[in-house]
């Protein structure tokens, strides 16, 4: 890439680069931790003043932002290739993908990969990030369930969404998860939630921005044994800081991790496993 891509203000193309620096910035600050090549390149090669986000990097709460993003995508990873150990031919899908490249991070050399999002968020992608030889993207909305026609699974295929549930509604998400295990019995999807602490703290200010001023409705949940029981399911979860890592990785302060305890505990962080099983029938 010789050109710097041009970035402008208020348009659909800023609003992925925050997670973009933040990853950029935790791959820097906290190197054993996580790493993230493809964040500085994107970054390297984008026409945009990040003086902002500069400006912020070294908070305290700054840096935790940087983390929960970190430890999200590593959570997703482990997940990824622990799917790939038993399908290694599987798809990897990523669903609301952004500029994100977990699938690269994790492939194996005969995987394939799908990302997925806004027609929009998939014409920045394409400007910026060009497609591997097993990998294609699709501009689509995630509630419109037709993009699943386009997918083969018969390899064994893993989707997953960062971020991304806490902006539908919870009867969206029960709807998609229970196409996704009809369609695809074998596969699994990895995603994140908060319980309602969480989205009150964490979501207000972005819901806000969207027009969204009530969370009641949104999808998060405090039990997920209870409350994530959908048909053909079977739902497991971890703790989405310290559930897989404990982060006890140099320049990561005692600070950040109790923020991070509070994080999975108190407002119920999670990362969660959904494995499709046609035999599963949903706890009531």
């Amino acid at each position: 890439m010789t050109k710097k891509i041009r970035i402008e203000k208020n348009s659909v193309q800023e609003t992925l680069l925050v997670p973009l620096y933040g990853r950029k910035m935790c791959a820097e600050k906290f190197p054993e931790l996580y790493r993230d090549e493809s964040a500085r390149q994107l970054c390297e090669a984008i026409d945009y003043d990040f003086s902002e986000l500069e400006a912020k990097k070294d908070s305290f709460f700054y840096e935790f932002g940087a983390l929960e993003a970190a430890m999200r995508q590593l959570d997703i990873m482990w997940e990824i290739r622990d799917y790939l150990k038993l399908y290694p031919n599987a798809l990897i899908v990523n669903l609301g993908c952004g500029l994100d490249q977990t699938g690269r991070a994790c492939d194996n050399g005969s995987c394939r990969i799908c990302n997925l999002d806004f027609p929009e968020i998939i014409d920045a992608r394409n400007q910026m990030i060009s497609t591997g030889e097993r990998e294609r993207n699709i501009g689509t909305d995630l509630k419109d369930h037709a993009w699943m026609d386009q997918l083969d699974g018969s390899d064994g295929v893993i989707f997953f969404a960062a971020g991304v549930f806490h902006y539908f509604r919870k009867a969206e998400v029960a709807s998609l998860v229970e196409d996704l295990a009809q369609r695809f019995p074998g596969g699994r999807l990895i995603f994140d939630t908060v319980g309602k602490r969480g989205m009150k703290l964490m979501m207000s200010k972005t819901l806000k921005n969207m027009g969204i001023d009530q969370v009641e409705g949104l999808f998060y949940t405090d039990d997920p044994k209870k409350e994530l029981c959908w048909k053909n399911t079977r739902v497991t979860s971890r703790g989405y800081m310290l559930g897989y890592y404990d982060m006890k990785s140099p320049g990561i302060h005692a600070g950040h991790r109790l923020l991070a305890r509070i994080g999975d505990n108190w407002m119920h962080m999670a990362v969660h496993r959904a494995e499709f099983d046609n035999s599963i029938l949903p706890d009531r």
